[in-house]
């Protein structure tokens, strides 16, 4: 069983799973305001490395100039949009769910090394699976049926993992 702390973080998990399951326009809607103003911060501090770069390095400047301004349109794009949040988490599902098929593939071919015939089939079946789950995160509803279901696993993971335990395992 996990510590006090875990249990409690799993609590809340579950519980905002649900509230994202009860509102889910109005949680997809939430996380595109934040994940849009994270990234007008990030493209605010590009911006300013351009001009703390200008001294040492007039081409990085530019590219920290470049990728601020863009990471700011971005996310001006993104705050508030359901639907361009929609599409970008199907994005991702869909460029993760093939990376994972090919590397899956791949790790048919290897004659040596760690990687083994079923790490490779897992992650053949893993890349279908998101790439389903990609057709699915078009829509917002069903998005945040995705995002909901995934709180509420972890929520009931943390009573029984914890965390600082899994560190310790990979060390």
């Amino acid at each position: 069983m996990a510590e006090g702390n875990n249990v409690l973080m799993g609590i809340l998990a579950i519980i905002l799973g649900l509230l994202v399951i009860i509102f889910p326009i109005f949680s997809v809607f939430t996380a595109s305001v934040m994940a849009g103003f994270a990234i007008i911060l990030l493209g605010i501090w590009l911006v300013a490395q351009s001009f703390g770069t200008w001294s040492a390095s007039k081409g990085a400047s530019i590219a920290y100039l470049i990728l601020g301004i863009i990471a700011i349109v971005g996310g001006i794009g993104l705050f508030g949009s359901v639907l361009a949040f929609s599409w970008l988490v199907s994005f991702w599902l869909y460029f993760a769910g093939f990376f994972l098929i090919i590397s899956g593939i791949m790790s048919f071919f290897v004659k040596e090394g760690t990687t083994g015939k079923g790490i490779g089939g897992i992650g053949i079946i893993l890349g279908i699976l998101y790439m389903i789950l990609a057709s699915y995160a078009w829509n917002p509803y069903y998005l945040a049926l995705l995002i909901g279901i995934w709180l509420i696993i972890d929520g009931i993971t943390l009573f029984f993992v914890n965390p600082s335990d899994l560190m310790k395992m990979e060390n």
